[in-house]
């Protein structure tokens, strides 16, 4: 590969947990790896979802674990204009439409019905703006990383909302522009992604941006079973060395890397230098790593 420039993208709506670790990790690594450049994307198109001071923290804790990242980060509240101009070019190929439907209306329907396709349906009420799913590029296929091949019919997803009846924009329209803008190589993110990559694979094809490679990694789970996540309350990482020297060899580990254990409490530098010379894709399991102790950083 000639060139490589990953990212990892966190929305600020807490500080990260040891499943944003393990995410933010494998970005690195694979990133460095291949001799590449690494960026860093603050998702903080949803204001109310952003408390004062996350996105900070956010990159203290990136940085306690060594996970420096290349250039400036990219903050998506400044991307407003990008994002417009990417939507004008879709309802000008007839491929994002007006949509004034609220939730409650097709709770019945497994994916919304596309009922504003042809014209909006309350003419007066707020609009939220949705892509064509069942236009442009189908099916839509490509191999990931991992999982291997993947073929999705976007139109069975449904159509997708790329601007808020809020006026705030959506997170599939707005990855996808900034991948492009950001000349993002290869995407490493979460399993809980992978049924995304159909509308963001259709709106690339539309936007003629080039498509990123995906490597999507299984799921890290909590005692209870359920993804680790903000929402289901997963502990923040800590910051301080002592902590967090434990906490990175629990991440590699979840990574099927196979860290020695004699790493387990080196300084973060020589955890990462290992992990870079060491790193492979091929070790990885397709499986949910499941997490045990009060840290919930001890693979079973």
């Amino acid at each position: 590969m000639t060139f490589y420039r990953g990212r990892f993208a966190p929305t600020p709506s807490g500080p990260l947990h040891f499943g944003s670790l393990v995410a933010a990790l494998a970005s690195y690594l694979d990133a460095r790896r291949a001799g590449g450049e690494w960026r860093l994307r603050i998702e903080d198109i949803d204001p109310p979802r952003c408390p004062a001071g996350a996105a900070d923290a956010i990159q203290r804790q990136l940085e306690a674990f060594g996970l420096h990242w290349d250039g400036p980060a990219l903050w998506q509240h400044d991307r407003h204009d990008a994002y417009q101009a990417a939507l004008t070019r879709l309802v000008d190929q007839g491929l994002a439409y007006p949509c004034s439907c609220s939730r409650k209306q097709w709770r019945d329907y497994p994916v919304y019905p596309g009922w504003c396709r042809q014209g909006v349906r309350e003419p007066g009420r707020p609009v939220a703006w949705r892509l064509r799913s069942d236009l442009g590029l189908r099916p839509v296929m490509w191999q990931d990383r991992l999982f291997g091949e993947q073929c999705f019919d976007p139109a069975d997803l449904g159509d997708v909302v790329l601007k808020r009846k809020d006026g705030l924009w959506a997170y599939q329209l707005a990855v996808v522009v900034d991948d492009a803008d950001q000349g993002i190589s290869d995407v490493v993110r979460g399993f809980d992604l992978l049924d995304n990559t159909p509308w963001q694979r259709q709106l690339q094809h539309a936007l003629s941006y080039p498509e990123p490679r995906y490597l999507h990694l299984p799921l890290i789970l909590g005692e209870d079973g359920q993804k680790l996540s903000k929402q289901n309350l997963a502990p923040a990482l800590p910051t301080e060395d002592e902590a967090v020297r434990p906490l990175l060899h629990g991440a590699l580990t979840a990574l099927d890397q196979a860290p020695p254990a004699e790493l387990r409490e080196a300084p973060v530098a020589e955890q990462l230098a290992w992990a870079i010379d060491h790193w492979q894709v091929a070790r990885l399991s397709a499986e949910p790593h499941r997490t045990h102790g009060a840290d919930a950083a001890l693979p079973d």
